[in-house]
């Protein structure tokens, strides 16, 4: 069960897994997300589903290699079976017939956005993708955001790929050179949907963002991924993932984010520190 059936490196410490879980694969829908626990002594990491076959069977995980688990991640083989894998978890995506819908993402928010966008493009919407990375590589997914897309904008930090600048810029522009869109759906980076949410309010374009926060089990037991909505406090496993991005406190989100920041990094070092040492002994002799 939930064995790792295919993995690709499809950019710069970003992984793609297509892994076997049938009952997951047949109840996806755009939006969701799972649990992953590579193994006994592992922690519980929030993976939103790229995509699902249920036919076939399978789901598919993108990774970035960020933290001590993602990076953990990175080092299976094929074969490998996760230890549990539990979903499909969070709101589904309203999927309807609004007119024009401007899905905008950020690095590894492009794995997310990409059912979003599929879906939305066969509701019979008009779909355009804003995509960004800091460079080339880091725009990942780029031949299925197209074919799930209309047209697609592509921008870099540092001009490597599309127009040099951010994605925020070339939303700026379209609005300018376009007119409203009717929905914008932001996945990515926190910053950057709170800078997406700041530009779409001054316009009146409703806004729908997707957020990642710090979560333990994913079904609302624990409170770790709490975050402010208008005056209300929501969970983001439960109540989400996504949200009203004019409504949202990225503030204090952003905050919550930084809280097990030293222990994240001493995680990271202890697992590299491993890792260097087991591929040290593999390359002792010991006869």
């Amino acid at each position: 069960m939930f064995t790792i059936l295919k993995k690709e490196e499809i950019g710069p410490k970003f992984w793609r897994f297509l892994i076997a879980a049938p009952e997951i694969a047949r109840k996806h829908r755009p939006g969701q997300f799972v649990m992953v626990l590579i193994d006994e002594n592992g922690e519980r990491i929030p993976l939103t589903l790229a995509d699902s076959d249920a036919e076939a069977g399978t789901i598919t995980l993108v990774v970035q290699e960020v933290g001590k688990t993602t990076m953990q991640m990175g080092a299976l083989p094929e074969g490998f079976r996760l230890m549990s894998v539990v979903g499909p978890l969070g709101a589904p995506t309203h999927i309807e017939k609004v007119g024009t819908v401007v899905c905008v993402g950020g690095g590894a928010g492009i794995a997310p956005l990409l059912p979003i966008a599929r879906g939305m493009k066969a509701a019979g919407n008009q779909v355009i993708s804003i995509l960004g990375g800091r460079t080339r590589d880091l725009v990942i997914l780029r031949a299925e955001m197209e074919a799930a897309s209309h047209e697609v904008i592509y921008t870099t930090d540092d001009g490597s790929f599309g127009r040099k600048g951010l994605v925020t810029h070339a939303l700026t522009d379209l609005i300018a050179e376009r007119g409203k869109p009717d929905l914008v759906v932001a996945i990515g980076p926190a910053i950057m949907m709170k800078v997406v949410s700041d530009l779409t309010r001054q316009h009146g374009i409703k806004t729908l963002v997707s957020l990642n926060t710090i979560m333990i089990d994913g079904t609302g037991m624990c409170g770790g991924c709490r975050v402010t909505v208008g005056d209300e406090a929501k969970f983001v496993c439960v109540d989400g993932p996504e949200f009203d991005g004019h409504a949202v406190d990225f503030d204090l989100m952003m905050k919550r984010l930084r809280t097990y920041l030293p222990e994240e990094q001493l995680a990271r070092e202890r697992y590299l520190r491993a890792e260097h040492t087991c591929q040290a002994l593999k390359g002792v002799d010991h006869a």
